[in-house]
């Protein structure tokens, strides 16, 4: 595995503090706050840890307050319920004894049903396309500098965008985009972890849709965007290093709020997972100026 993939597993590792907390730590790295998808892949890592057996299937989730990269991160699990063939949990994220995020996540016992899907989209296989760290090196000179150390930070996730938008001068577009993803590496063969792998990845890209239509990027300084909520339902079993393709729109937007969808597909076209999400997209009124 890569450095970065091996760090993430770390952070995914959490420490077991007493019986339903746990503590998550942070990447030593220079951000101004913590990444959504770690949030919840750590959190999901806490309920999972006191669910025997029985894989989760659904988690909602709400992001309350930035939280400060430069604390460790408590978990509280609840064990809200636990029936024949559900369990329920409910977890709080807390830092310098403040919630930041909650989290409720649903696990079921594996049984047979019926089975039906929408199908994956025709796309360019992963191969087809350009890797997005060679992308980004092709146009690291060209990225202000306030920006340049986060958007050439290695990724424990690699990822490669089906006709990407010009970052630096993006044009109003559909509010759609496909992105193969997978992790940078071979990860241990345990169900949890790749659940919370693709939770963690699940976050990377989805707010970008929104952006889509008005022509606007990460590197528009009149930007200030955040997730609100996440939501993401596990279908099938997958594997989070093998291939993924991200089918991700945008349905609105309205009030600073950007409204997020994907769908998850395996190499063999089978939908994995769904994703749902909104987020703030405030365009920031400065006095004297454009915006």
């Amino acid at each position: 595995m890569g450095r970065p993939l091996d760090e993430l597993l770390k952070l995914l590792d959490l420490e077991k503090i007493d019986v339903n907390l746990y503590r998550g730590l942070n990447p030593d790295e220079a951000r101004n706050r913590v990444f959504g998808g770690q949030v919840v892949a750590q959190a999901l890592v806490a309920a999972a840890r006191t669910v025997e057996e029985w894989g989760c299937h659904s988690l909602h989730a709400y992001f309350l307050r930035a939280g400060n990269p430069a604390l460790p991160i408590l978990y509280r699990v609840a064990q809200s319920r636990d029936g024949k063939s559900f369990a329920s949990r409910r977890v709080v994220a807390v830092q310098d004894g403040k919630e930041i995020f909650h989290m409720l996540a649903s696990f079921h016992k594996e049984e047979e049903g019926f089975s039906h899907q929408t199908a994956m989209p025709s796309v360019p296989g992963p191969e087809d396309i350009p890797n997005e760290e060679a992308l980004r090196r092709e146009v690291m000179h060209k990225i202000p500098e306030a920006f340049r150390e986060m958007f050439g930070r290695p990724w424990p996730i690699e990822s490669r965008p089906i006709s990407p938008p010009d970052m630096l001068d993006p044009k109003p577009c559909a509010a759609s985009q496909n992105v193969w993803f997978r992790a940078d590496g071979v990860l241990p063969d345990d169900r949890d972890i790749h659940l919370c792998v693709l939770a963690y990845a699940s976050d990377m890209s989805l707010l970008d849709s929104c952006f889509m239509p008005h022509g606007l990027s990460w590197f528009t300084d009149e930007m200030h965007t955040a997730s609100l909520d996440h939501a993401l339902w596990f279908h099938r079993s997958f594997r989070a290093d093998d291939w993924l393709l991200y089918v991700q729109d945008s349905p609105s937007a309205f009030g600073s709020r950007g409204f997020n969808r994907g769908a998850i597909y395996d190499r063999g076209g089978r939908l994995v997972a769904s994703v749902a999400q909104e987020g703030l997209a405030r365009l920031i009124r400065r006095r004297g100026g454009k915006g």
